[in-house]
């Protein structure tokens, strides 16, 4: 675990700004910021909400001994992005919890998932940054429920979570 960026220390001390202001706290967007701290603001959707709650459930069923949470923050060198939800073992949640909240190091899994007030431009854009952070794997869900895994390259299935279908 290396200590994080001076970069990525500024991502962490905005974040707490952010996240410690009452009305946005109350806001019904997925909040997210850009590298220069700026707040990114995406609307929250029923379909985009079930997918999640599905992508859950999903992985509870395939993968044992992992935690599961939904909207996590992660502190890159280009903003703090907020994974749709992760998958994490019991041993990297401690590492993260090293690197400062939000913290630094990414989960073994990050999901995204895709809906209106998204493109494939800004996922070619969130993999890197959360595979930067330590992550595995990137999946993204399209809005067909279909599930695609990505590493270095795009895999036909997860190597992390074997089991896991392609489809939700």
């Amino acid at each position: 675990m290396s200590a994080p960026t001076t970069a990525e220390q500024d991502q962490q001390e905005r974040w707490a700004e952010i996240s410690s202001d009452p009305v946005l706290c109350e806001l019904l967007y997925k909040v997210e910021t850009n590298r220069r701290g700026q707040l990114i603001l995406s609307p929250h959707s029923a379909s985009r909400s079930d997918m999640q709650g599905d992508l859950i459930a999903l992985l509870h069923e395939h993968a044992d001994g992992g935690r599961v949470r939904p909207e996590f923050p992660i502190a890159t060198s280009k903003g703090t992005k907020g994974a749709d939800v992760v998958w994490c073992t019991s041993e990297r949640r401690d590492e993260m919890e090293g690197t400062g909240d939000p913290p630094t190091l990414a989960p073994e899994v990050c999901v995204e998932v895709m809906s209106e007030s998204n493109d494939w431009d800004e996922m070619a854009e969130k993999r890197p940054l959360y595979r930067d952070a330590g992550a595995e794997e990137v999946w993204v869900v399209t809005e067909e429920k279909g599930i695609r895994f990505f590493a270095d390259e795009e895999r036909d299935r997860s190597e992390v979570i074997p089991t896991v279908p392609d489809r939700l």
